[in-house]
């Protein structure tokens, strides 16, 4: 039986509820959602669709590297939007940070997120 490992990053916002960052199980490495919370502040980061996505996808990469992964091992991703209209904007920052890497990924309108969020972003990468 593998084990499961929970993964534990400062450099990106404490869980916000009763649940790991990640888990480290049998060379993935399954992520919980990240918004766009900086982990500095645990505040919500306002401005453009842009933006947020953008703070999402660090909080993302910092919880990669934590887990012995990163963005580039991705193989799949949950994209969470509030609005469908916010999907080319999230589209852009997304396909900017994950560059010829282009895992798998399923996007999903939602009535609401965490605190308010706009986007939440939700990942299994390889980690061997």
């Amino acid at each position: 039986m593998q084990e499961m490992v929970a993964v534990m990053t400062d450099k990106a916002p404490r869980a916000i509820g009763p649940y790991s960052q990640a888990i480290r199980c049998g060379g993935f490495l399954f992520t919980s959602g990240q918004v766009a919370l900086d982990p500095a502040t645990g505040e919500l980061v306002r401005g453009s669709v842009e933006a947020e996505v953008g703070r999402v996808i660090e909080n993302l990469s910092a919880v990669l590297q934590a887990g012995g992964s990163a963005l580039h091992r991705v193989v799949k991703t949950t994209v969470y939007l509030i609005d469908m209209g916010d999907f080319q904007a999230m589209n852009g920052v997304y396909a900017h940070h994950f560059g010829a890497a282009r895992p798998a990924r399923s996007t999903v309108q939602v009535t609401a997120l965490p605190r308010g969020a706009r986007v939440e972003i939700e990942a299994i990468a390889l980690t061997d």
